[in-house]
């Protein structure tokens, strides 16, 4: 099979290119690099597996071209990051929500299967517990820049849902939950790589309010396992999965063991939400995945704990030097 990859340059769309060309799959890369890193792909350059094209999914020429000569599209293209999202407000709603159109239009076109990576976003404030997948959205105002990435995933997958159901075009649609791992930095605002590069300097680790909003993380490793076994799937043509660890954590929880298992000196600090993303920013309380569709499914299951998330960045980190 060959498989066009958007964002293939990025943190998921990197490893998702590794584990297709490890399975002998052939790989086109569509990345603009504005957050993806030609780093990540270094290692696959020269591959007779692998072509690569520095563009955008804004470019619908060129989206097309690259449709029309693959097999199937794994659409991971986005704006990323809570920092990006909060800055960049409007770039961040074009690319989301014309990019994910601009692959649509050429899937349907070219008679393509689509997989959309979306967001645990979508549930915007909902902490009642574990989410499935059809829980309720809670969100603020739309004028919240806060909101806006949830707002678009949202529309991106109503776009993917009916391009399916009214167009007949083979769109299956996955919501990765909190995915970190090697190559995720934290600049973006993703705590876990955020977090480790503190401990292993030695500098303090800072808190985002609280401390006591919890979270789930899953190994990239794992959740690209997850996305291809929905991929892999006859039965997930037309639904949306949730992609993540069902184990929670507080984010000072989390803080507190990054600093044990590194054995490092940091001291943990704590930030409010103004002054780290800006006067009026809102946040959720707790996030938790519900993965019992995608178990029942395709039999995925998450297998790598949390302390071997830590051990795994910080050896991609210290392998960089930083």
């Amino acid at each position: 099979m060959k498989y066009l990859i958007t964002g293939g340059a990025g943190f998921i769309g990197s490893h998702t290119a590794d584990a297709l060309v490890a399975r002998g799959d052939s790989v086109v890369i569509l990345d603009n690099l504005s957050t993806g890193n030609h780093h990540n792909i270094e290692h696959l350059i020269g591959n007779e597996l692998v072509t690569f094209y520095s563009g955008s999914i804004l470019d619908s020429a060129l989206v097309d071209r690259l449709v029309a000569d693959v097999d199937h599209v794994v659409h991971l293209a986005a704006a990323v990051g809570v920092f990006t999202i909060v800055d960049k407000p409007l770039d961040s709603l074009r690319t989301n929500l014309h990019g994910t159109e601009n692959i649509l239009d050429a899937a349907q076109k070219h008679d393509k299967p689509v997989l959309i990576a979306s967001s645990s976003e979508v549930y915007g404030k909902n902490g009642g517990g574990a989410l499935n997948e059809e829980s309720d959205r809670i969100v603020g105002s739309p004028l919240k820049s806060r909101w806006s990435y949830s707002e678009a995933k949202a529309i991106d997958e109503s776009l993917g849902y009916f391009y399916y159901s009214e167009l007949g075009v083979p769109v299956r649609i996955v919501r990765f939950f909190n995915t970190v791992g090697p190559r995720q930095v934290g600049s973006y605002g993703m705590v876990v790589p955020r977090f480790v590069s503190a401990a292993l300097a030695g500098e303090p680790l800072e808190i985002y309010g609280t401390g006591e909003q919890s979270r789930c993380f899953c190994h990239v490793a794992d959740a690209v396992a997850g996305m291809l076994s929905v991929i892999d799937g006859d039965q997930s043509v037309g639904s949306v999965y949730n992609i993540g660890n069902d184990r929670e954590i507080s984010i000072a929880a989390l803080a507190s063991l990054v600093i044990s298992r590194l054995e490092s000196k940091s001291a943990v600090v704590k930030k409010s939400y103004d002054d780290a993303y800006g006067a009026g920013f809102e946040d959720m309380q707790r996030r938790v995945p519900d993965i019992s569709k995608i178990k029942s499914v395709t039999g995925w299951a998450p297998s790598r704990s949390l302390e071997s998330i830590i051990d795994d960045i910080a050896g991609d980190l210290r392998h960089a030097g930083l």
